[in-house]
C-alpha cells in the first residue's frame, strides 16, 4: 500500500529560517560593528567610498527609524509588533556609526547606548506625516521600505571592503526577515 505523500508547504522562505537568518545577522552585527577604523586601511576600496557608504548606510537606517515612529504614533496598537523591530533599526543605524548626540554610553556590542533611545519617540512623529489610516496599510508600507531598503543595501555590497560589505550584508538580511515578519503581521 503506497503512503500518501505529505502536504506541501508554500514556496518561499519558511519563518523559522527568516528568523534563524535575522538571529544570525543579529550576531554578525554585533561582531562587525566593534572594530572602528578598520574599514578604510588595506581592505580594499577608498576610504571615502568607505565613509559614504556607511553614512549613507546610517542616514537610511535613521530614516526608517523615523518611519517606525511615524507609525508608532498614528498606530500606538501596533506597538508589541513594531517595537522590537525599531530596536533593531536603531541598532542598525548605531552600528554604521550614526550620531547620537553626546558621548555613546554603550558598553557592549548587542545594546542600545543611553543616548539613543530604544523607545519610540511619539513626540516628534506626527500621525499625519503620511502613515495610511488602517494598520494593515502602515504595515504593509513599513514592510515595503524594509524591502526596498534591503535589495537597496544588497545591490551597494558590490566594491566594499571586507568588512563593511559583511556589516552590509547582515543589516540587509535582517531587513529582509522584517519585512516577513511586517508582512505576516498584517495577517
Amino acid at each position: 500500500m503506497p503512503y500518501p505523500s505529505p502536504p506541501r508547504s508554500p514556496s518561499g522562505p519558511r519563518r523559522r529560517t527568516l528568523l534563524a537568518s535575522a538571529a544570525g545577522a543579529v550576531l554578525l552585527v554585533g561582531c562587525s560593528s566593534g572594530s572602528g577604523d578598520s574599514d578604510g586601511g588595506s581592505g580594499g576600496g577608498s576610504p571615502s567610498l568607505v565613509e559614504r557608504a556607511r553614512a549613507r548606510a546610517a542616514r537610511d537606517s535613521e530614516g526608517l527609524v523615523g518611519r517606525y515612529d511615524a507609525v508608532l504614533a498614528a498606530h500606538p496598537v501596533l506597538a508589541e509588533l513594531l517595537t522590537p523591530l525599531r530596536t533593531a533599526a536603531v541598532r542598525h543605524a548605531e552600528a554604521f556609526g550614526a550620531g547620537a548626540p553626546g558621548p555613546s554610553a554603550t558598553s557592549g556590542p548587542g545594546e542600545v547606548s543611553a543616548t539613543v533611545s530604544a523607545a519610540p519617540t511619539t513626540a516628534t512623529a506626527s500621525p499625519s506625516a503620511g502613515v495610511p489610516a488602517s494598520e494593515k496599510d502602515a504595515l504593509a508600507e513599513l514592510a515595503a521600505a524594509e524591502r526596498e531598503l534591503a535589495d537597496r543595501r544588497t545591490k551597494a555590497l558590490v566594491g566594499l571592503p571586507g568588512e563593511l560589505a559583511r556589516l552590509l550584508a547582515s543589516v540587509a538580511a535582517a531587513g529582509a526577515a522584517h519585512a516577513y515578519l511586517l508582512t505576516e503581521g498584517t495577517k
